[in-house]
């Protein structure tokens, strides 16, 4: 074996490579998928169930719907900017059997966030959730948007319920603050008016894009990924064959999504991946509910769950969690953020299955890497390349590095976007066509990869790096540790030192407690110089911690923002 590279040795059944790709576009997929299964049911919220047949039908008069009324063309972009509801799914495949290009947009953007992904997408259409429509109000004259698609909670529960659940938050709640936007079709009213049109067929290239993924903005403004039909249908074909192992144990595939679809892991994994499979989607419209969360649980004799670490977490300090029946689970997948340790062996006995981490990112569809799914999963690792998909660790300069070195995580596949819209991309590939990650990790002799961190992230304690995330996994084994954040924030004498946030699991946590552990756990220059407990930390809309935002209150009070 030589320094660089190593041999594949995938479980057995998964293949090292992808077969040419069955259809040209989504929508071809879509097709096959709704006239295969039919009868079975594609999506379940809020009690309501809705068939793959019903979501070819309504899907279909949307689509109808943005060609005749709001005269859209192949090629134009429209933003989805919902929870999880099934309006979601009906929109967006709605979207793309129009031609359309999808932009999903975070409902809790605020108003300038909303405003720079409208006007870098070039957005002609939005549908979004009456409850963020204000927002959408102070910005719709500026980006040139006046085809607006206005949709409540219950608009697709159906009778009474539904009818009910949009008074109680608009009245009772008081969710839904007042807006005008006086061009704005009610989501009902689109269905139904598309009910009454032709829908044409677009010709949709494998190239084409289908999505503007943008990032979520963690590190800067966000950037949109060109994501192409391509793109998407190698990643279900990878996924499939890597996921094979849970997706065989059962014909009735129940997936607990709880990450809302407009992130890439739920998009893609939860949606187009299940989708494709005939699975069952539940869709958990507000998780951050722990305890409506759990009720839901408790409803289904679910198979899959994906999650992120601080979902993971947060279930398991709820009592009501160890009730849930996980007889039927065949297996839970991790992504999103760095799963941690402590989390991961709580879950595992509390669940009696292991959480498989996987690895990706927004430009790559996303999955990258993935552990094993047979048994041979590798703790702190994000596993091998799924089929198709080259990995290697990089130095600044564009050199391969020797196995077990610290570098760049660099990626070659089907999967990876065609590149950031509207942005320079000189430096976002290395030649021959590596995607740089900005993910700091390294390679074992097995190919088993592992993350350090992200480039931007990372410390330096007098020119030595230390990474946020050893930091986090080690406070996050202590008992009485609930949740851990960790950033540099300057030093005097070193340059940098390291600061953690900490959220007690126990009141009774003390700092010398802290640091005694640290002190057992962590060479001198890893441990941290400051200590703060706080109530929250700041989170994106999956739950990553934002720790962007931990060091910019830092600079802040320092005075050096």
């Amino acid at each position: 074996m030589s320094n660089f590279l190593w041999t594949k040795k995938y479980p057995k059944g998964i293949p090292e490579s992808i077969e040419p790709l069955k259809y040209q576009s989504l929508l071809e997929l879509f097709e096959d998928c709704f006239e295969r299964y039919s009868g079975k049911v594609a999506f379940e919220n809020m009690g309501k169930q809705m068939t793959y047949s019903e979501i070819d039908v309504q899907s279909r008069y949307f689509a109808a719907f943005l060609q005749n009324n709001f005269g859209l063309k192949k090629g134009d972009a429209i933003a989805l900017q919902m929870p999880n509801l099934l309006q979601y799914p009906i929109a967006l495949i709605g979207a793309l059997r129009a031609g359309l290009i999808v932009v999903n947009t975070n409902p809790l953007y605020v108003p300038r966030e909303m405003k720079h992904q409208y006007q870098d997408a070039g957005v002609k259409a939005v549908v979004i959730l009456a409850n963020f429509a204000s927002n959408l109000q102070k910005v719709a004259g500026e980006c040139g948007v006046d085809k607006i698609i206005v949709t409540e909670i219950g608009d697709l529960l159906g009778g009474l319920k539904g009818s009910i659940v949009n008074f109680v938050v608009k009245k009772i709640k008081k969710m839904v603050p007042a807006h005008h936007l006086p061009t704005a079709v009610r989501f009902k009213k689109a269905l139904s008016e598309g009910a009454k049109a032709d829908y044409r067929k677009p010709e949709v290239a494998i190239e084409d894009t289908a999505f503007l993924q943008y990032t979520g903005g963690t590190t800067g403004v966000s950037k949109g990924a060109q994501l192409s039909h391509k793109n998407i249908l190698s990643h279900t074909l990878q996924t499939t064959h890597w996921f094979k192992p849970f997706l065989d144990k059962s014909k009735d595939h129940v997936m607990i999504t709880a990450i809302p679809l407009y992130h890439i892991f739920a998009l893609t994994v939860n949606g187009i991946l299940m989708i494709s499979n005939g699975a069952k989607n539940i869709l958990i419209t507000n998780p951050r509910d722990m305890k409506g969360f759990i009720k839901e649980l408790k409803k289904h004799k679910f198979t899959l769950m994906t999650g992120v670490n601080t979902l993971f977490n947060g279930l398991l300090n709820q009592d009501e969690f160890k009730e849930i029946d996980f007889s039927g689970m065949h297996g839970t997948i991790g992504g999103g953020m760095a799963v941690q340790d402590a989390v991961s062996k709580k879950w595992e006995s509390v669940t009696g299955k292991a959480i498989v981490e996987g690895y990706g990112l927004s430009e790559t569809s996303p999955v990258l890497s993935c552990n094993p799914l047979d048994g041979t999963q590798r703790l702190g690792t994000i596993g091998l390349p799924v089929p198709g998909t080259e990995m290697a660790i990089f130095d600044e300069k564009g050199n391969k590095l020797p196995i077990g070195e610290v570098g760049e995580i660099c990626a070659r596949g089907p999967q990876i976007m065609k590149g950031y819209w509207n942005q320079d991309n000189t430096n976002v590939f290395f030649e021959d066509g590596w995607f740089r990650t900005g993910d700091m990790g390294t390679m074992d002799e097995t190919g088993f990869f592992r993350i350090v961190d992200r480039k931007k992230d990372m410390i330096n304690v007098s020119g030595f790096n230390v990474y946020p995330n050893e930091v986090e996994n080690v406070i996050a084994s202590h008992p009485k540790v609930q949740e851990v954040a960790a950033i540099g924030v300057s030093d005097e004498k070193s340059n940098e030192c390291v600061k953690v946030f900490i959220i007690k699991g126990d009141s009774s946590l003390t700092e010398d407690e802290i640091r005694m552990y640290c002190k057992e756990n962590l060479t001198g220059y890893k441990r941290p110089k400051h200590i703060e407990f706080k109530e929250e930390l700041p989170k994106s809309n999956v739950g990553k911690i934002i720790r962007r935002e931990l060091r910019e209150e830092e600079e802040a009070k320092s005075g050096t923002s």
